[in-house]
């Protein structure tokens, strides 16, 4: 980040989950009136993004039949570097072609980016780019085992959210609001965390250790 604007690149493909990049950009969106941000929308094309998946990723009976579609401002091949990063999850990252195109901008991108936030099923993109090789992090507990394939990652089954070095990933979908507040606490203040929160009248969960879900979904002891 440099002193005077915080660049900030969120990523979108198609079937991305709708709160994995709202709930976390509503912190980003307040904080950018008390600290100068810069924000680009990145998806392949310059199209119009839905968040509803391609057809081929899941059977029609669990095929959600209304959503909503973002613009982006930049493509993966004319982005600019960021200071953060963030990756969301969602159904269409079941689609092969989504999935990689994903996974290849962020590894091109990772390399200069300050911090790297995953959200939900996010997480599986940022394995496949080779960046959290002999880390931790965590995922979606439901989607459990189709997201933690890689084992060269060191899954933590059991959180509300992991960090390891300048990577931050969440558990499932409204996890990444939880996420978000604990990372603008730790790289810009507790206090100003806590008046974004207030004024969303949003009461996080502070421990990253915090994890119903762990046993509604039955997930093994790591």
């Amino acid at each position: 980040m440099t002193d005077n604007q915080t660049r900030l690149g969120v990523v979108l493909f198609p079937g991305f989950a709708l709160l994995d990049v709202a709930g976390p950009m509503q912190f980003f969106n307040q904080l950018s009136a008390i600290k100068p941000f810069e924000l680009s929308i990145i998806a392949k094309t310059m199209d119009a993004v839905y968040t509803t998946p391609p057809k081929n990723t899941v059977p029609e009976s669990k095929f959600d039949r209304i959503g909503e579609a973002m613009l982006p401002t930049h493509t993966f091949d004319n982005a600019p570097e960021f200071d953060i990063l963030l990756i969301p999850g969602g159904l269409g990252m079941r689609d092969e072609t989504i999935s990689n195109d994903v996974t290849s901008f962020v590894k091109k991108q990772y390399p200069t980016v300050k911090y790297l936030l995953s959200v939900c099923t996010g997480s599986l993109m940022v394995a496949a780019a080779g960046v959290l090789d002999g880390r931790k992090a965590t995922s979606n507990k439901f989607a459990w085992s189709q997201t933690t394939v890689h084992k060269t990652v060191d899954w933590i089954p059991k959180a509300r959210w992991v960090v390891d070095g300048n990577i931050w990933s969440s558990s499932g979908v409204a996890a990444g609001m939880d996420m978000t507040y604990a990372f603008i606490a730790t790289i810009f203040s507790p206090d100003i965390a806590k008046e974004l929160a207030n004024k969303m009248e949003y009461e996080p969960h502070t421990n990253s250790e915090w994890d119903p879900f762990y046993e509604i979904w039955n997930l093994p002891p790591k």
